[in-house]
């Protein structure tokens, strides 16, 4: 028996590879899937099935280019309706790998169609539960989004029973692998680990030690943060169906010459940044958005991005198919093409350019007390923000820039310093801001983490307020 994980940090995402005996399955693949093809290749195996746990809705998976080129059947749970062929497997349905079983629970709560799958070692004995959404390590799959006109009450009773009645009655030694670890928005806190037991949830996974439904419904449903705008987007991709990964690079992984990115720059185009975002800081093409690859590149994409929009890149030397990869992830598919020779060519020729100035921590302590024109701008997360910022500032999370109108009340003689918890996020909302002809702005360097031990900046906890 062979399992292995294949995890995705900016994603937060898991995929999972089985095999026995030359036989293969995976599950929930991302997009690109020269790494499932490559596994079965150095095992000598044929990928027999492609297994999904559910809709996913904060990725395009890899499901359908899998299918074409393998010829493996794609299959989903009970009530998993699609526009293209699928096995639709039935409760409690097995399959064999090899001297291996893979059976089937549908476990709705998540999604309707929501199901984890038992795998049995040659023995019979259940070893691993593939959880999907289901069951986190430390947290269970959010219970609103997108499943018809139930509501979220509704779903978190259907998660409760499937919980209980499907899951925690499996050994406490069962494996529990599910489709993303920390950092994912697919729940509301999940725990620091990609995998876990089942005996080690039951024991510290609050979801699982709710003394009643009526008490596990009101845990997992407060608190819920507003999910990312582009999981619709994605969950309906993967329901309908998308363009071959090929051929989005075969019409994307285009070099344009500095012409030719100046004649697209004219047209109704986002041209994306996909440098560092210290090396964006110090000088960019004018109008451009940066996300750097460094950071979670693709959440923020499917966050920032307008769907249907045409994009040109401006990236590092060599990281042009990289970043076309990344954005078709989150169903970007509409690029363009990208600046030949990047960013310095742009320099060589002379071209008109832009830059952020960046301050340290101890200039906002020196300038705070005499510019009454001052104004911090804090882009990180309400949570993060209510749990400690500077005095004053004032707080507008980056993904709620997309908004023009959230930044109206900033005028002319305001002196912007904006700052997240690092230092990636506000280069972004920098970036945002100059598009949006806000350019009496700095980036304070090193970000929250930085300023919170600087002396002359006072750190102060109370409820989120947006001004």
């Amino acid at each position: 028996m062979f399992v292995k994980q294949l995890y995705t940090n900016c994603l937060s995402e898991a995929a999972y590879f089985i095999e026995s005996e030359g036989e293969a399955v995976v599950i929930d693949p991302l997009r690109d899937i020269d790494a499932y093809l490559d596994l079965a290749k150095e095992r000598n195996a044929t990928i027999k099935y492609i297994f999904e746990t559910h809709f996913h809705a904060d990725f395009v998976s890899g499901h359908l280019d899998l299918a074409a080129a393998t010829n493996a059947p794609i299959v989903y749970g009970p009530e998993a309706v699609t526009n293209f062929p699928i096995y639709l497997a039935k409760d409690r349905e097995k399959f064999t790998i090899g001297k291996l079983t893979l059976e089937v629970l549908h476990t709705p709560g998540h999604t309707l169609e929501s199901t984890c799958y038992l795998l049995s070692d040659e023995a019979g004995q259940p070893h691993s539960l593939f959880t999907g959404d289901t069951l986190f390590v430390g947290d269970v799959g959010r219970p609103d989004l997108f499943s018809g006109n139930l509501t979220k009450e509704e779903l978190a009773g259907y998660l409760y029973d499937s919980l209980n009645n499907k899951i925690k009655v499996l050994p406490d030694n069962v494996i529990v692998y599910p489709a993303h670890g920390p950092g994912s928005s697919c729940g509301k806190n999940l725990g620091p680990h990609t995998y876990s037991t089942l005996g080690d949830e039951k024991s510290s996974n609050y979801a699982l030690k709710a003394a009643s439904k009526e008490e596990f419904i009101k845990e997992v449903t407060d608190g819920l943060n507003t999910p990312p705008s582009y999981f619709p987007i994605n969950a309906r991709i993967n329901k309908e169906g998308y363009d071959a990964l090929q051929a989005v690079m075969e019409k994307s992984n285009r070099p344009l010459s500095i012409a030719e990115f100046k004649e697209k720059m004219k047209e109704e185009v986002l041209i994306l940044d996909t440098r560092p975002a210290n090396e964006f800081a110090e000088g960019f093409v004018p109008g451009s958005l940066s996300i750097g690859l460094e950071g979670r590149f693709a959440e923020w994409a499917g966050s920032l991005l307008p769907f249907g929009e045409e994009i040109i890149l401006v990236t590092s030397p060599g990281k042009e198919e990289e970043t076309i990869v990344r954005l078709a992830r989150v169903g970007f598919d509409h690029v363009a093409g990208y600046l030949k020779g990047g960013y310095e060519a742009w320099v060589a020729a002379g071209e008109e350019r832009d830059l952020i100035i960046t301050v340290e921590a101890d200039e906002l302590a020196m300038d705070l007390p005499h510019d009454e024109n001052l104004v911090i701008v804090d882009v990180r997360k309400p949570a993060e923000y209510a749990d400690g910022h500077i005095e004053g500032a004032m707080n507008i999370t980056l993904s709620d820039m997309t908004d023009p109108g959230n930044l109206a009340d900033f005028d002319d003689n305001h002196n912007l310093y904006v700052h997240c918890q690092g230092g990636y996020r506000s280069i972004i909302a920098c970036s945002i801001m100059k598009r949006e002809g806000i350019h009496n702005l700095r980036n304070v360097e090193g970000g929250f983490n930085a300023m919170k031990a600087q002396k002359g900046l006072k750190v102060v906890k109370e409820k989120n307020v947006l001004n």
